[in-house]
């Protein structure tokens, strides 16, 4: 509620007519603003936005950049910052973390761009140097004096010939070689300081020769020095340090020689050389040739021969040869005077007598060929080689000398090719491994055994087979000795408590793969070419044209057991019936009657297992052991054999290929009727305790 009491105070007092009049004036309100209130940007307002803008980004730089410190070799190098934000401060940067690019300069050194990594650490520090420009140099030699092209090395880079100025050369420690024909090396270590700086070198060099003086009497000789030519005498001349040849040569004398050793800077006055008278060359000749040449007495060599003699005297030359009377001539030479003499010499000779058969036969005398050689010939008394030859025909050659005044006669039967060679065939060899070969000529026999023969085996089918190629075939069984010089940690085992591995008995649990690698070691032994042919460990062929070593095939080792000299073909060694007689080998019998089911009961060799090779009687082919000890590795496949036709078999080697190996031959664990003849054929793969080998090998041609 409105006080109204105020009002009417007012209107009751009284007024006051000294105060000025109140007057009133026009007022006009304000029209309202239809949108609110409006504000004017000025200037000042744009300058304090920028200023805090400006304000805010440098504290946020500042709170967020790294005090980077770029540190140079040398220190007095500008930077520019090519690329990047940075607030230099003194020494520092400020630097946000990232990459910048710089460019670092100083007088002296190459411009260097660099890149430079920022990372976020408060404080870093970035070493950078830069490479000084290379330094200018100048080189000048003295030698007696400035001298041109010397060349200068620097650690063996050649820099060229002097004079030598404003020669850029990278800073650093150099080797300086300078060197100068016919003066000593200079050598010194520089250093190069670079950066533009010039540098002077200088070197004096010492000469490397001294001088000679040479005087000869007479004068006028060439001076021969190393095999340069200096100029004649008397001479003085510059000769380079070393050890030199002089020579001294004037028309008419002998050359003077000598060695001479020059030191550098060391001159020399040589003595005077007196030359001597040259001699005389005589080139001295004989018919015949090779006679010997004495000349006043001594021995000078044979002809054809030249000698130098002393000239203005007489000398005796004197040429003999075996076979011819002595020749005798004088001469008188001069000096540098050249003479050929040429001296025939008269043979003695004496007639000798020719005989020879073939009658046709041709004869040659010192390889000269003098007609038919039933003659008589006049032959030097003298060596001389006889030969007598014939087409088909061994030749006969000897040294022979006729003596005259004797009647002398040579009497020649000449052999022919086949003959010879039959005569340089060994019926007995041995190998190097101590094993005694024989060598046999073979012929036609009929293998295998009939139907009706006791004890005869289905495989043992008659056929007839031809052997026509000699052959040598061992007298015993490999023994382990000589078996472990191939294999030396063989072992054959133990038999009951008995050993089999003595030296001397047959080698046992053996391949026969085992048997044909021995063949071919002891093939190689001999320089011989293996028989078998090897890939690995296995055997994959073999060459019929070898000589080498091998086993028996199954035809030889059969014609060698069964047949004898009278063409007869035998049971069993000893004859047609059982039980075989004493000591003829070694089978079951009573010593193995504890550990064999079978033996013979009438029997006993006194040996329960192997016997050494060669202690029982040996068969119509002069062999031991063909029957017992053992048996026998050969080289056949097992197969089945052909039968009785009319075309023999020649030379049968078994065939081509097959599973199992044949196997020849009664051994100590046998007594059977059919195991002790000796057409028994088996077969097999795996080594056993009383099975082994012999070896074989053909005759070559």
């Amino acid at each position: 509620m409105r006080d109204n009491s105020k009002d009417d105070a007012f209107r009751d007092s009284p007024v006051d007519d000294s105060l000025d009049p109140i007057i009133p004036i026009d007022f006009t309100p304000p029209t309202a603003k239809k949108d609110g209130f409006k504000f004017r940007l000025s200037a000042l307002h744009v300058f304090v936005a920028v200023f805090l803008a400006i304000t805010g980004t440098a504290a946020w730089f500042v709170l967020t950049a790294s005090s980077v410190y770029v540190q140079t070799n040398p220190a007095t190098a500008t930077i520019d910052v090519d690329s990047g934000f940075s607030v230099p401060l003194g020494q520092r940067y400020l630097m946000r973390p990232g990459t910048y690019q710089l460019t670092l300069r100083n007088e002296g050194y190459h411009d260097a761009p660099v890149i430079l990594n920022v990372t976020e650490d408060a404080a870093q520090i970035h070493p950078f140097d830069l490479r000084p420009k290379p330094g200018l140099l100048s080189f000048e030699v003295q030698a007696g004096g400035s001298v041109s092209g010397a060349r200068v090395m620097l650690d063996n880079i050649d820099l060229g010939v002097t004079p030598l100025t404003q020669v850029e050369v990278e800073p650093g420690e150099y080797e300086m070689v300078v060197s100068l024909d016919r003066y000593q090396p200079w050598q010194e270590t520089i250093i190069v300081n670079g950066r533009l700086e010039e540098q002077a070198f200088s070197a004096v060099l010492q000469p490397a020769w001294a001088e000679l003086s040479f005087e000869t009497e007479p004068p006028g000789a060439d001076v021969i020095v190393s095999g340069e030519l200096l100029g004649t005498t008397p001479l003085q001349a510059q000769v380079l340090q070393g050890a030199h040849e002089v020579t001294l040569k004037l028309a008419g004398h002998k050359a003077w020689q000598d060695d001479l050793v020059v030191t550098a800077g060391e001159d020399m006055l040589l003595p005077s050389v007196s030359l001597e008278r040259a001699d005389g060359l005589v080139f001295i000749r004989s018919v015949p040739g090779n006679a010997n040449v004495t000349i006043n007495g001594d021995f000078k060599g044979q002809t054809p021969l030249e000698v130098a003699l002393a000239p203005g005297r007489e000398h005796q030359i004197t040429l003999f040869r075996t076979g011819f009377n002595n020749a005798q001539r004088n001469v008188r030479t001069n000096p540098d005077e050249e003479q050929d003499i040429t001296i025939a010499l008269v043979p003695v000779t004496s007639m000798v007598k020719i005989q020879a058969q073939p009658a046709d036969a041709e004869l040659y005398i010192d390889g000269e060929f003098r007609g038919e050689a039933n003659q008589t010939v006049e032959l030097l008394s003298a060596s001389q080689r006889v030969e007598i030859r014939k087409q088909g025909f061994v030749p006969y050659a000897t040294t022979f000398t006729s003596r005259p005044g004797l009647e002398q006669q040579i009497r020649v039967n000449l052999k022919s090719l086949e003959e010879a060679k039959l005569e340089s065939i060994k019926p007995v060899i041995t190998t190097v491994a101590g094993q005694t070969l024989k060598l046999f000529y073979p012929g036609e026999f009929t293998m295998g055994a009939s139907r009706r023969e006791p004890g005869r085996r289905a495989n043992e089918t008659l056929r007839d087979v031809a052997l026509e190629k000699p052959f040598y075939l061992s007298l015993h069984e490999v023994t382990n000795g000589q078996f472990r010089r191939f294999r030396a940690d063989h072992s054959s085992g133990v038999l009951q408590g008995s050993t089999q591995d003595l030296d001397s008995q047959p080698v046992v649990q053996i391949t026969w793969t085992d048997a044909a690698l021995y063949s071919n070691w002891l093939s190689e032994q001999e320089s011989l070419t293996p028989f078998y042919q090897v890939s690995g460990d296995e055997i994959v062929g073999y060459n019929a044209d070898s000589t080498g070593y091998r086993l028996p095939t199954e035809a030889e080792w059969e014609w060698a057991a069964r047949t004898d000299d009278a063409g007869n073909t035998l049971r069993f060694p000893w004859g047609e019936q059982l039980p075989p007689p004493d000591k003829a080998g070694n089978f079951a019998d009573l010593s193995t009657r504890t550990f064999l089911g079978q033996y013979l009961t009438a029997y006993d060799d006194g040996v329960p297992g192997t016997a050494p090779v060669g202690g029982f009687t040996v068969n119509a082919r002069g062999l031991f052991d063909m029957s017992g000890n053992v048996s026998e590795w050969v080289h056949d496949y097992y197969g089945a054999v052909g039968t009785l036709s009319s075309v023999k078999e020649v030379d049968p080697l078994g065939p081509d290929e097959g599973s199992f190996r044949t196997i020849k031959g009664s051994s100590w664990a046998h007594s059977a009727i059919t195991e002790l003849r000796l057409s028994y054929r088996d077969f097999g793969e795996e080594a056993r305790d009383d099975l082994g080998f012999r070896i074989a090998r053909y005759l070559g041609e």
